[in-house]
């Protein structure tokens, strides 16, 4: 990570924690279940359905811990300053209670409609320990939080140890929900800020990406394919400019690499999204391309795709892709260094890393030092050989090539264990 901010330029702090945080709510004092406020040293919250516990039943990490009830709430009444990144709370079963689920809300000053967003996925609360539920929240600018129990009824949960990390810090490592595109983590830290373009998040239904506006290319593509993401809708052929981008961003358009002898190379395949119109128009937006030698993108590239399809539908899998370094070699000869007025940079090398499970759940969990996983670096050229296998690479190696960190989600041990390994599996 610290790698990838001195290379590309990420602007971030390594650590920021919000000022007056983790709020412990052992300073504060509310007794009864109707609405009041409180005053905690991390500013003043509204507590709906809610008090503060101190019996032997509450759980908490010291004395004290918030209890919810019915639909309760706990709002922040005052603005975090320096937006929330990242955000940790520690939650657990009141006594005997039986399970809860609940909510992280926000709301921007920004937005000026008082509206609140959802962040990140419904935790459901089942164990009396107190248990730790991360956020990644991801919003610049002034916001407010808001903890919300969202079912249960009279069963009561626990809520306690609220941190708050700074917009475009480095918080705790984000744990993505199962199936989610970036369920082995952000490959480069990546984060949904204009002030760092040249490692821009980008999530889509279909996809994730880390993008760069000024090579006009993502750095990065992660995507999760099972058999639900196969259907019978025809390639949709719709390659244009992503409306997603920042305003005042040069958007890469469908002419914009016409008559260089490099093809529209896509990162997620048309053919991996074919469930729907909308899932297969999605990988044809210019964020998902880079400029490729066609021999690369028809030939080995192009049958790589398939194999991997062939794991279907008993196997699930997850695919990260990218492409580094400057210069690749098209079908009109010579290295080309970048295209569209040097608005859009060709690599050198495109890589892809693939990570074969039996269909299950619980995914990163299931991910030990016998899974296969097949990694694949590749010069982005028309001279390219013509066997995907001849390249089969490690991610430790495409790691030192790029600064990035592919499978951060898992173990520690289990990193260093399937990152050092070069795959000698089948090829089709």
């Amino acid at each position: 990570m610290l790698l990838w901010a001195l290379l590309f330029g990420g602007a971030h702090s390594l650590l920021a924690q919000t000022a007056g945080y983790p709020e412990t709510f052992e300073s504060g004092t509310k007794a009864g279940y109707a609405a009041g406020s409180v005053s905690l040293p991390s500013g003043a919250w509204l507590l709906e359905d809610a008090l503060i516990g101190t019996s032997e039943a509450d759980r908490k990490g010291g004395a004290k811990s918030v209890r919810l009830r019915l639909k309760g709430k706990l709002t922040m009444e005052t603005y975090l300053p320096n937006g929330v990144g990242s955000v940790t709370v520690r939650h657990g079963l009141y006594g005997t209670d039986a399970s809860s689920a609940w909510e992280l809300w926000a709301m921007s000053e920004a937005c000026a409609c008082d509206k609140w967003t959802k962040v990140g996925p419904t935790v459901v609360t089942v164990a009396g320990e107190l248990q730790t539920a991360t956020f990644a929240a991801d919003i610049p600018g002034r916001v407010r939080l808001e903890i919300r129990k969202v079912s249960g009824g009279s069963a009561r949960i626990n809520i306690d140890d609220v941190t708050v990390w700074d917009f475009g810090s480095e918080g705790p490592a984000t744990q993505y929900p199962d199936n989610d595109h970036m369920a082995l983590g952000n490959p480069s830290g990546a984060v949904p800020d204009v002030n760092v373009p040249a490692n821009y998040l980008m999530r889509k239904p279909q996809y994730a990406l880390s993008y760069h506006r000024d090579r006009g290319t993502p750095n990065w593509v992660s995507w999760h394919l099972d058999a639900s993401d196969r259907g019978g809708v025809d390639r949709r052929d719709d390659f244009r400019e992503d409306p997603a981008l920042p305003a005042g961003w040069y958007r890469v358009n469908e002419d914009s690499y016409r008559g260089s002898g490099f093809d529209r190379g896509h990162n997620v395949p048309s053919a991996d999204r074919t469930s729907s119109i909308e899932n297969n128009s999605a990988t044809f937006l210019m964020t998902n391309m880079i400029p490729q030698a066609p021999n690369n993108n028809q030939g080995l590239w192009a049958d790589l795709e398939n194999y991997t399809r062939t794991f279907l539908p008993a196997h699930e899998v997850y695919v990260i892709m990218g492409s580094y370094g400057v210069g690749g070699t098209g079908s009109s000869g010579g290295v080309t260094n970048t295209l569209d007025n040097g608005r859009v940079t060709v690599p050198a090398r495109v890589w892809k890393v693939i990570v074969v499970l039996p269909v299950g759940d619980s995914d990163v969990s299931r991910i030990g030092t016998g899974t296969r996983l097949i990694a694949v670096d590749t010069p982005n050229s028309h001279a390219v050989g013509s066997s995907w296998g001849a390249y089969r690479t490690s991610v430790d190696a495409i790691e030192a090539a790029t600064g990035l960190n592919l499978l951060s989600s898992l173990p520690e041990a289990v990193q260093a264990a399937v990152e050092s390994r070069v795959d000698n599996g089948p090829t089709n």
